[in-house]
């Protein structure tokens, strides 16, 4: 891997300590990172060798060694990011230390910050040259990473990236989702196009529904002062729930990487069309710290969509998430038509399901209708699985080993493009238009008691989960 300088601003915070600078430890353990700093920076008062103790308890299994070595290449300087003399004192503490440990000057500028401070981080950043603009021929490279929600709606994303196209070229930016980059997510689209008993079946002739489900069984966790500003609409469906959307429907890229990925996500999101949907609030969630007690904010969304495309042309797309819910689930349910029936005492027999379970277990499941033993005409369905994380165990990399890995590697196919961000905040700018009715729900529930009249009853369908 390259020889690189890795600068975490917003290095006290609840990212870093708990994903990214684990992930850097585990990447040191496996070899895939040699030659390197990191330095951290944030407006608290603190050292690095406090972060790495922070950090500590959320490594699994610390080695000595390793995780010494984390903490000797490990650096921390006060700044505000407000500041444009923080940022200029910040760039020549990092040039001093790539001098001493003998670095190029590649650098990965990692933004663990809210997005309310993204223009003026990345503002700070070129004009202090902590990073400056470069081209993809450049000897050494400069790369700047932003965590989603990637703004609050349509207009406010579009604010961002017009102020950091100001200052950086679109290969320099690395507009993350860790989504993307778990081990299941980004098998998806490999499963289905290099197999073909799946491929051909990819259609509206032989697909009923597909239903699309990300749930948490914990509430906002002393997040109030961020969630309320968002919700669940923006805070899970506008990237992670649309992301499965777009790598389930997408046509067929000419390659399996980079841009060819990236332009067909955008194409199928382009089409998609709101139809009906449920919103709701969990019952405890105004008493929560920093939550306004009036406040009407989403903590569960389900929607029904539609894709206006040939292939998808009459197939109903079901997204759910929510907070507070009855089990943390990520999972894909795709059901296929009903054959037609030729038996005289099973008919109709079950449609076939695919299931793609994200989380908590990695797993591919295929129902099949088989024969009842000992009877001759009697129809049971039984489950093909493939289960990843039992095959491959501790071989399976954590998302943010993938994230830092990949954009160390250059590699954009993890990077969400603006004009994907652009489409989906799109749809759920739509979503918000049709001024949905927010029903209060139990905690450790499935949600409304509203959420089965609204799908079941209105539109014929059952959450398979």
């Amino acid at each position: 891997m390259n020889k690189v300088t890795i600068v975490i601003l917003g290095a006290s915070g609840d990212l870093a300590r708990r994903k990214l600078i684990p992930a850097l430890y585990r990447l040191i353990k496996r070899g895939s990172l040699k030659d390197f700093i990191i330095v951290g920076a944030a407006r608290e008062q603190t050292s690095a060798q406090t972060l790495c103790e922070r950090a500590k308890k959320f490594i699994k299994d610390p080695d000595e060694t390793h995780y010494k070595t984390l903490c000797k290449r490990f650096f921390y300087q006060q700044l505000d990011f407000t500041q444009q003399d923080d940022f200029v004192a910040l760039e020549q503490r990092v040039k001093q230390l790539e001098g001493e440990w003998q670095l190029p000057g590649n650098r990965m500028i990692y933004l663990a910050a809210s997005a309310e401070f993204y223009c003026t981080i990345t503002q700070h950043i070129a004009t202090s040259k902590l990073a400056i603009k470069k081209s993809e021929k450049t000897k050494t490279w400069n790369r700047l990473v932003y965590e989603k929600p990637f703004g609050h709606d349509l207009h406010s994303a579009q604010e961002i990236n017009d102020c950091i196209q100001k200052y950086f070229e679109e290969h320099q930016i690395y507009r993350i989702d860790h989504f993307l980059t778990k081990e299941l997510v980004s098998n998806i689209a490999l499963v289905r196009f290099t197999n073909c008993v799946f491929e051909p079946l990819w259609n509206n002739r032989y697909v009923d529904q597909i239903q699309i489900m990300v749930s948490e069984s914990i509430g906002i966790e002393g997040r109030g002062a961020y969630y309320d500003k968002y919700g669940a609409l923006a805070d899970v469906m506008q990237n992670h729930v649309l992301e499965l959307l777009a790598l389930i429907a997408m046509e067929t890229p000419e390659k399996l990487s980079g841009n060819y990925v990236r332009d067909k996500r955008v194409e199928v999101l382009q089409d998609v069309e709101p139809i009906d949907g449920i919103l709701g609030q969990y019952e405890t969630y105004t008493s929560q710290e920093h939550v306004d007690s009036q406040s009407n904010t989403e903590t569960f969304a389900a929607l029904q969509l539609r894709i206006n495309n040939p292939r998808w042309a009459g197939v109903p797309f079901y997204l759910l998430t929510g907070k507070c819910l009855d089990e943390k689930k990520t999972i894909i349910n795709i059901k296929f038509k009903q054959v037609d029936c030729l038996l005289t005492h099973s008919c109709p027999v079950p449609s076939n399901w695919l299931t793609i379970e994200v989380s908590p277990e990695a797993v591919f499941s295929l129902s099949l209708n088989v024969k009842e033993p000992g009877r001759s005409e009697q129809v049971m369905p039984i489950a093909m699985e493939f289960c990843h994380s039992c095959l491959f165990g501790e071989e399976t990399l954590y998302a943010y080993e993938v994230v830092l890995e990949e954009v160390i590697r250059g590699e954009q196919s993890i990077s969400v493009r603006f004009d994907e961000i652009e489409a989906a905040w799109n749809i759920i700018d739509r979503v918000r238009a049709m001024k949905l009715p927010v029903y209060e729900y139990a905690c450790q529930t499935q949600g409304p008691t509203q959420l089965d009249e609204r799908f079941e009853k209105k539109h014929g369908m059952r959450w398979r989960r």
